[in-house]
């Protein structure tokens, strides 16, 4: 069975309906063309915009002349009520000084420190199921994101998510996702910094929410810092890490900003992905039982583990490519430019859309199919290192990729081992996708212990 893909809009729309589309569903909002073409321009009343999926151009785009084409100010417009100026929406120097900041806590050392904090959350996420697992239909996307709120807690702040606190940013920042717009005033015209941006008053006041939140743990932990006792975790880590060109480290209001994007991105991007993990093996039930298998022999909290689940981070990695979290990632030309014998001015938008490349017709074998296989085939070698980034790529690719890998397979390894997940009937689920792909009324699965 083809894995749920939404329908693509008929034939061409004025901008108007385009945008009311886009405003409902990014991916339905786009041609069917998109899965064939190398290049494809859109032009609206105030800039031109280039969805480009032809591999040389997306290379040179995120790898080989990076500074020429930053993330654009457009996308950052509707992310600004609470990400501030985190390290996801900037550039150039303040964006390169973030990094260097940020990076070490995320090398393969580090993450071998914080395995235990994962292994914990991960248990503890088998055991909150054992509630639902009664065999009547439940949204998974519930649980999955409850377990990545946990993870990041944990790990980031040596919470479980059972505190309060914990609690009160996800409660908050799911409420933020049902209000955040995807397209703003301010995405489509360049406007002054005084001229409101049309934010509704729901999602400010969720923004501020979650912003005070946050900032009352950096607060504390910066306390904790300060008098020498402050737990050995991510936070801590980003907190003190200085510099290495200046010698300076985050203040308070950068930390927040910081922290809310490893909020979000740790977050929301695990949970979306799981859950679609989730379905994807409830629908393929030979699979389910490979990973369950895989799952039942892992047993200890060693991180060394992980290297023997083969076949869960096989299907974690063509879950990633079928539906990956962040669905198209836009940057902006600095100078005239020339793709495909077409002239790029300074100013254009360049969309480069995972949703499209992953499941592009000229480059997969069956690219609509689930087949966790195809990562040991040559077409498959050959699309992972020119067609595939679900964590971006080149200087930008996502600092926590080896963390929402790990997170991933453990926390799918161990689910499976412990319960068995079934598709329910007539409720196939629909993905839409604004900030990251979801199910449109959630995703129904029965789910019974093993």
């Amino acid at each position: 069975m083809i894995p749920p893909k939404p329908k693509s809009r008929p034939g061409r729309v004025s901008l108007w309906r385009y945008m009311k589309l886009f405003r409902q569903d990014i991916l339905s909002a786009q041609p069917e063309k998109l899965f064939r073409a190398w290049m494809a321009e859109f032009k609206t009343p105030f800039f031109r915009s280039y969805l480009v999926n032809e591999p040389a151009l997306v290379k040179r785009v995120l790898k080989d002349a990076p500074d020429d084409f930053p993330k654009s100010d457009r996308v950052a417009e509707g992310l600004r009520p609470l990400l501030g100026n985190s390290v996801f929406v900037t550039n150039g120097d303040v964006w390169k000084r973030q990094r260097r900041i940020i990076d070490p806590a995320f090398e393969g050392g580090r993450l071998r420190e914080i395995f235990p904090a994962m292994w914990d959350a991960t248990q503890a996420a088998v055991d909150r199921l054992q509630h639902d697992a009664t065999s009547e239909p439940i949204d998974i996307e519930q649980i999955t994101s409850f377990a990545a709120a946990d993870v990041i807690f944990r790990t980031l702040f040596s919470l479980p998510i059972e505190d309060k606190v914990a609690q009160s940013v996800f409660h908050a920042f799911k409420a933020y996702q049902r209000d955040q717009p995807v397209l703003n005033l301010g995405a489509l015209i360049r406007l002054p910094k005084w001229v409101p941006r049309g934010f509704r008053k729901s999602t400010v006041a969720h923004a501020e929410e979650i912003r005070g939140l946050i900032r009352s743990l950096t607060e504390d932990r910066l306390t904790q810092i300060e008098n020498g006792v402050a737990p050995d975790d991510l936070a801590t880590k980003i907190m003190t890490t200085p510099d290495p060109l200046t010698g300076d480290i985050f203040d308070r209001d950068e930390m927040v900003d910081q922290v809310a994007i490893f909020f979000l991105a740790g977050h929301e991007t695990s949970a979306s992905a799981l859950a679609w993990a989730l379905y994807l093996l409830a629908a393929n039930p030979e699979w389910q039982d490979r990973v369950a298998a895989e799952g039942a022999g892992f047993g200890t909290p060693e991180m060394a583990a992980l290297s023997g689940l083969r076949d869960t981070r096989d299907v974690f990695r063509e879950t990633l490519r079928l539906y990956p979290p962040v669905p198209m990632m836009v940057r902006e030309t600095q100078a005239d430019h020339e793709f495909r014998n077409r002239r790029i001015r300074k100013g254009a938008q360049i969309v480069l859309s995972p949703w499209h490349l992953h499941r592009h017709q000229r480059l997969w074998d069956a690219p609509d199919a689930f087949d966790p296989t195809r990562w040991d085939t040559e077409n498959g070698k050959q699309c992972q290192r020119d067609a595939y980034m679900p964590f971006s790529s080149g200087p930008r690719v996502c600092t926590g990729a080896g963390f929402a890998m790990m997170e991933g397979v453990m926390l799918l390894s161990k689910l499976v081992a412990a319960y068995r997940f079934d598709v329910v009937e007539d409720a196939r689920p629909v993905p839409v996708a604004h900030l990251t792909i979801r199910g449109k009324d959630g995703i129904m699965l029965r789910v019974t212990p093993r």
